[in-house]
């Protein structure tokens, strides 16, 4: 098992920047692929990026490239989502999800095993 947790969330003005946290607890993080995913109100779940578990390749949506960074600190067990020029549609909350079984779509929510519970992210004018 994995538990998830993420942090960081808040609210921003539009051109803002946020840097979320996902910190895990449990089995070998370091050999996880994370993901990270958001949801906004009436909408459905939607990938935002993710980062392989050695953290030398990461994958992004591409509303959120040049804007979003992902990265890892395996020895903190933690997980970064760093989100500059923030948008009003950025609003969401925004999730953190891992699986370590390797040949799985990296932006199919249905490829992660484990979950956190969110962490809101309003951007507002």
């Amino acid at each position: 098992q994995v538990q998830l947790v993420e942090s960081g969330g808040g609210a921003v003005q539009v051109g803002g920047s946020l840097r979320l946290s996902c910190t895990a607890s449990g089995r070998t993080f370091s050999t996880f692929t994370v993901g990270w995913f958001r949801q906004a109100p009436g909408k459905e779940r939607e990938f935002v990026g993710a980062i392989s578990w050695t953290g030398s390749n990461t994958y992004y949506a591409d509303s959120m490239k040049g804007r979003f960074t992902i990265s890892r600190d395996n020895a903190k067990t933690t997980v970064y989502l760093q989100m500059n020029s923030l948008e009003l549609v950025d609003t969401a909350v925004y999730y953190c999800a891992a699986h370590l079984i390797g040949g799985r779509r990296y932006d199919a929510s249905s490829s992660y095993d484990y979950w956190g519970q969110g962490t809101q992210v309003t951007v507002s004018s």
